[in-house]
């Protein structure tokens, strides 16, 4: 009996061609992800673009904090961002270099930016090799600088001339669209990105797009702004000290919310400091009342904000989203965690005991969250239990192979394309399950309209076993620690129970899992509602503007079809939706609206303020035809 010899491997010629080496702009347009993260198309706050704009904001900010500019100027328009600081300006002879010089950059002296965001030389290096154009002006003593490139590759490069504007440097650049597909910039985004750098920064004033941005408390504005004054348990406790500020109060919401910082950046992932900080205000709080609280429930519904400052920060990628540091100086003895812990509990403990109003209603909600968890622990492990039982054969969920933190091997890089399609009944789910990536993208399935879940206690969470099913399924039910899934995504129809259950949805996340909306997690899938055809040519058309545009395009009599649902769409149509080109809208929480208002306006009892407010907005819309447009057969699917 003989054996079959595995085929040999196919022959490549490995030798010196084989070897490549790419100059810095070549690198970055080929691995962009290494300096920006993911590059997506705007729709989520964490998007390649935003980063773009971030890099070249941070370099102002950081002399705005050497004592250099006190106002910064900035323009966004649909593809094009313009930043003016009034610093000391790029010294003239190195304008060129600063900009398309890896490891070219003023931040390696300890001495001249101590405690500076941008340490390693590529920021700016980047935004030049990700733009299809990108000009660069320094103002020195009379003296303006300015140089022209494109994809990183250096188009201008006049001789200085003189002017008679005021020192400092402004950056203008455009996202190259081949890279940035189909890009857009959120205004909500930016204006958030805009609102922490105030907070973090007395006394510095932003213009955004004309919009006067400013704070003069710190972190108490941000906690002001980001809770509802008639739920807060008690005043927001506001510490500051050297290298460190915090602000900490508790609220009625379920979870933990935090905003951490270090140097002025916005570390959306937490980091050290943010570890330590959970562990001082648990820690601080046991000593102080001498009673041995569950961790949970002294951090539940609390609301904090840390910033430190750390020389020379270490993070655990380009983007400065988690703060990696152990120390607070290179070669110093101080460490992160000790140092934030020694604060809170000197300061809080302090603050407590002269603050007995404060210290007796701290108590008292995190007494009513230990009732609370207490009552929730029987039918909490029952549901459990059915969830554990329903998850071997759960035929509401559709699972996919790559989750969120589970694959550091082979599929880190896909991690920010997992998503989880929320939908509502078996012909959109089918349509949905058949045209997805299967690697990538689960569908969980709903059985008609979900509970109107307002003002319901959490418990209601375990005794609906659609929603147990669900959050089991996202893995949320300890928090966002865990969660399977990066994007969760509600996919119903764009019709009035379509849009209901989309309604009911967004109150369930942000009744019992507002972070993983304040986490820009929660999105609205976007799908035609037109098809507009020849027998050549195919357009999908997502408002009337749309349609009206492709029948002038398409000439005579093309033919429209109405979507009136998702199972409507055929799977093959609806995998060109959710793939490479998917629509997606973020859920957004407006800064200056909390939670609870938002939910008991839109979900609450029929008030006369919202009454007036769909009679105000109530649209009448025909069905268009131009008068330079033919007559088409329109066929509404059934």
């Amino acid at each position: 009996m003989s054996a079959t010899l595995p085929a040999a491997p196919p022959a490549h010629n490995y030798n010196e061609d084989s070897i490549r080496s790419l100059d810095w702009r070549e690198h970055i347009r080929l691995r962009p992800g290494m300096y920006i993260g993911k590059l997506g198309d705007g729709s989520a706050y964490d998007d390649g673009i935003y980063v773009l704009v971030k890099e070249v904001i941070d370099n102002c900010i950081d002399e705005h904090v050497m004592g250099y500019g006190r106002t910064i100027e900035i323009k966004i328009s649909e593809s094009r961002v313009q930043v003016r600081d009034y610093g000391r300006g790029i010294p003239l002879g190195k304008v060129v270099d600063v900009v398309s010089k890896i490891n070219t950059g003023g931040k390696y002296d300890s001495k001249v930016f101590q405690k500076s965001v941008g340490l390693n030389g590529v920021g700016t290096k980047a935004v030049n090799a990700l733009s299809s154009s990108f000009v660069v002006q320094s103002v020195r003593e009379g003296q303006l600088k300015a140089a022209e490139f494109s994809q990183g590759q250096l188009v201008r490069d006049p001789a200085p001339i003189k002017t008679s504007q005021r020192n400092g440097t402004l950056i203008t650049f455009q996202p190259d669209d081949t890279i940035f597909k189909n890009y857009r910039f959120i205004p909500e985004y930016l204006e958030n990105q805009i609102r922490y750098y105030c907070y973090l920064n007395a006394g510095l004033t932003i213009y955004y797009n004309g919009q006067k941005f400013v704070s003069e408390h710190g972190l108490l504005d941000l906690l002001r702004d980001k809770t509802d004054a008639e739920t807060r348990r008690y005043d927001i406790i506001h510490l500051k000290g050297e290298d460190i500020e915090l602000a900490l109060t508790h609220g009625n919401d379920y979870g933990e919310e935090y905003y951490s910082f270090v140097n002025g950046q916005y570390t959306t992932q937490g980091g050290t400091h943010l570890a330590a900080l959970r562990e001082a205000v648990v820690k601080t709080v046991r000593e102080h009342y001498k009673k041995e609280y569950d961790a949970a429930d002294i951090r539940a519904s609390i609301v904090g904000a840390i910033s430190i400052r750390v020389q020379e920060p270490v993070f655990e990628s380009q983007t400065k989203t988690k703060l990696g540091s152990i120390n607070m100086e290179p070669e110093g003895t101080r460490s992160v965690r000790g140092f934030i812990v020694e604060f809170v509990k000197e300061h809080l403990d302090n603050y407590l005991h002269k603050n007995p109003l404060a210290a007796d209603a701290l108590r008292k909600r995190i007494e009513q969250s230990e009732r609370e968890r207490k009552d929730m622990a029987g039918v909490k492990k029952l549901a459990n239990q059915r969830a554990k039982k329903a998850n071997l054969h759960n035929r509401k969920l559709r699972d996919c192979r790559y989750h969120l933190g589970e694959n550091a091997k082979d599929g880190a890089e896909k991690e920010p394309l997992t998503t989880l399609f929320i939908t509502e009944g078996d012909s959109a789910s089918g349509s949905i399950t058949k045209s997805r990536n299967v690697e990538l993208e689960a569908v969980f399935s709903l059985r008609g309209k979900p509970l109107n879940c307002f003002g319901l206690k959490k418990k209601i969470v375990y005794e609906n076993e659609e929603f147990n099913l669900l959050q089991h399924a996202l893995n949320i039910e300890e928090g966002l620690e865990g969660l399977r899934y990066n994007r969760v995504v509600v996919a119903t129809d764009a019709d009035v129970d379509g849009m209901h259950i989309r309604l009911l949805l967004l109150t369930f996340f942000l009744q019992f899992f507002p972070d993983l909306v304040r986490n820009g997690h929660v999105y609205i899938l976007e799908t035609p509602l037109f098809r507009v055809r020849n027998k050549k040519v195919t357009i999908y058309c997502y408002n009337e503007q749309e349609k009206q545009d492709a029948m002038r395009k398409l000439g005579r009599n093309p033919e429209v079809t109405r979507f009136k649902g998702l199972g409507e769409i055929s799977p093959d149509e609806f995998g060109k939706f959710i793939g490479e080109n998917i629509k997606l809208e973020p859920v957004i929480l407006q800064s200056d609206r909390s939670i609870q208002q938002v939910l008991a306006y839109y979900m609450g009892k029929n008030t006369p303020a919202r009454q007036e407010f769909i009679i105000d907005n109530l649209r009448l819309e025909k069905d268009l035809v131009t008068s330079d447009v033919l007559p088409v057969a329109e066929i509404a699917l059934v």
